[in-house]
């Protein structure tokens, strides 16, 4: 979260705006509230630069929710089709088979999920609902830098889109997807929230088990108010889409996610002690696995950080070795005290 954000939302916390109240004593149909609701989704609508013919949905139940939320409104008892780039996609098939039919149409689990199979190799279904990818692998570390055209591979299926972990890090081609979903609590607010953008023509198709809820249709016929909303997630996204215009929107949160990321990765590059395993042309631009070459080294590299103030950087258990997130808000100085930690400790072991 930027630190900026914060300060703001700790200012309103007892009265927002002079209502005399907080936002989380407000009714969610109340106007002060509505208000609040209404100038977020303007201002995502212009920071995605999402299509009139898109609806924005406010959801809960974050990205893990939608593995099974997105099957109960699209499949239609149908085929999905999914690739296998990580642990996140992984999740996603596991999940929507209780509710279709699933074909993996692609994997790079072989390879350790450091590549990025090549759309030209994937083996889709012709009669396929959709089509799943997780566009950025938080663990494994590796991202979509463009999406795939499935138009240009002879398909008609929608692209479905978890871009939980790099949403409004970068433009989004909104021509090559049917639906987009993510978790709000990397780059754009609070845990809680779960965005939802999904184009008109795939509303009204969930199957009849899916709760009225999570149903798609019934979300956006009552713009996000069906159930009560996250307000205070809600509120607290909004200020971080204001704060992503201040700092010259999507275009300018992607050079400078860039210009980190290409910090680091030099950083590891060019180091003889720390090694990155993913191939350069998928890498994350939000989240970087490193290994030390000398694992046993591994509990010194973290106990020095966290005297340096570098936090979290284990990596997941699942990987093992370190993994640095380095999503919107990190400033580039940020990146810079890691790096400097990382050659620093590199001079140590020598």
């Amino acid at each position: 979260m930027p630190q900026e954000v914060l300060a703001e939302a700790a200012a309103e916390m007892l009265d927002w705006h002079g209502s005399g109240m907080s936002v989380m004593e407000m009714s969610h149909r109340g106007k002060e509230f509505i208000s609040i609701y209404e100038q977020a989704q303007a201002d995502l609508r212009e920071l995605l630069a999402v299509p009139e013919n898109f609806r924005i949905l406010f959801m809960q139940g974050g990205g893990l929710a939608e593995n099974a939320i997105v099957p109960l409104n699209l499949s239609r008892g149908g085929t999905v089709d999914f690739v296998l780039t990580g642990s996140w996609g992984q999740k996603s098939h596991n999940e929507a088979r209780k509710y279709a039919a699933v074909h993996i149409a692609a994997s790079s689990e072989e390879d350790g999920f450091t590549t990025l199979p090549a759309p030209a190799t994937w083996q889709l279904s012709q009669a396929a609902s959709y089509v799943h990818i997780c566009s950025n692998e938080t663990i494994h570390g590796v991202e979509y830098h463009e999406l795939p055209d499935l138009k240009a591979l002879g398909h008609e299926a929608p692209l479905v889109v978890d871009f939980s972990s790099h949403v409004a890090s970068r433009p989004v081609d909104w021509s090559r997807i049917g639906l987009a979903f993510g978790g709000a609590q990397k780059n754009l607010g609070p845990a809680g929230l779960t965005l939802v953008v999904v184009r008109d023509d795939l509303l009204g198709q969930a199957l009849p088990v899916c709760p009225s809820a999570f149903n798609y249709k019934t979300v956006a016929d009552n713009q996000s108010m069906f159930n009560t909303p996250p307000t205070y997630a809600i509120y607290v996204a909004g200020l971080v889409f204001q704060w992503l215009k201040r700092q010259g929107g999507i275009a300018a949160m992607e050079a400078r996610n860039k210009a980190k990321a290409a910090l680091l990765y030099d950083a590891i590059d060019g180091s003889q002690l720390y090694r990155n395993r993913v191939a350069k042309d998928c890498r994350s631009r939000m989240n970087v696995p490193f290994f030390l070459r000398d694992e046993s080294r591994n509990e010194a590299f973290l106990a020095g950080a966290i005297e340096h103030g570098l936090l979290q950087l284990k990596g997941h258990k699942s990987v093992g070795g370190m993994r640095a997130s380095i999503y919107n808000a990190l400033p580039i100085k940020g990146v810079q005290a890691l790096v400097d930690y990382m050659r620093e400790f590199e001079r140590t072991q020598a």
